[in-house]
């Protein structure tokens, strides 16, 4: 096969992740100048360009985009293939993919009492993306958003998607009375990767949404949900998600209206699993439906 230097990839691939050569460096162990040394051989054996200077950081050119999601496709099929390569098939076992709204909010912070009940129960757990399909090779357990209907696969729903307007006390106090969704429209908006989401919001409520939508749009979900947190603006978040919060008061649901109201968080096995993912299964699900949400809008 007539494939491109792999440590140039390696290189490359960290480095467009992060937009920073210097964050790749740290990654991968080496210098600055060593990255920005292998991304430049990539190039050359290729003749395209990939990257370029942006402020302190860099930017993919059209076509570094194109091959970067190959590139990370490929890698992240090898890291999986390799990690279910050196799984021990031990029964008491079990890797979990879990997406990472879920796993900040719910999972991490729980594990703790699942080990002190279940010390024989070796746990793995890795960070999957929303889009991910169940594999059954590399895979016990997947937590993601939507179910997975193929043969032999169960999916139990955790929480459902359904999405509301939410803002801190502290932005609230700053803009008080942003109840009505003609007020909402005025306010600083936080996307969720795209201005898609606010928009159906805006046709639902029946109100014209703003001729520019204002405010940074966030690709990891966590940031997201870090800004509307801090008091940066009006989000749209699944509330079941963020029942701690709510509770808390760190957040306030500001509108009833909602959107995806037909979508959910699954956690997904195969059918006939063994005592360990099953006794996962049981407790992670009675995490998820322990704290009663009770919201006012």
């Amino acid at each position: 096969m007539d494939l491109p230097p792999l440590t140039a990839l390696r290189a490359f691939e960290a480095a467009a992740r992060w937009s920073s050569l210097s964050r790749a460096g740290d990654e991968l162990h080496v210098t600055h100048a060593a990255i920005s040394h292998q991304i430049k051989h990539l190039e050359t054996w290729l003749g395209r360009r990939l990257m370029q200077r942006s402020g302190r950081g860099v930017a993919l050119t059209p076509a570094g985009i194109e091959f970067y999601r190959v590139v990370t496709g490929a890698l992240a099929a090898i890291a999986s293939a390799a990690a279910n390569m050196r799984r021990t098939h031990d029964a008491r076992s079990i890797t979990v993919g879990c997406i990472p709204s879920i796993a900040a909010r719910w999972l991490v912070p729980a594990l703790p009492a699942f080990t002190a009940d279940h010390p024989e129960i070796n746990l793995r757990i890795v960070y999957a993306r929303a889009e991910e399909q169940f594999d059954t090779e590399a895979l016990d357990v997947l937590i993601t958003l939507g179910e997975d209907r193929s043969p032999g696969i169960e999916s139990r729903l955790l929480f459902s998607r359904v999405n509301k307007p939410v803002a801190s006390p502290f932005y609230l106090e700053k803009h008080p009375g942003l109840r009505k969704s003609s007020d909402i429209a005025k306010a600083d908006l936080l996307h969720d990767e795209k201005v898609d989401y606010w928009l159906d919001w805006f046709r639902k409520a029946q109100t014209p949404p703003p001729r520019r939508p204002r405010g940074p749009i966030f690709q990891d979900f966590n940031m997201l949900a870090t800004a509307v947190i801090a008091g940066h603006g009006v989000a749209l978040c699944p509330i079941e998600v963020f029942r701690h919060e709510i509770q808390r008061g760190d957040l306030e649901v500001i509108s009833d209206i909602s959107t995806l109201d037909d979508q959910g968080y699954f956690i997904i096995s195969r059918a006939g699993q063994s005592r360990a993912v099953a006794d996962f299964i049981n407790w992670f699900t009675a995490q998820c439906a322990a704290v009663h949400l009770s919201l006012r809008s």
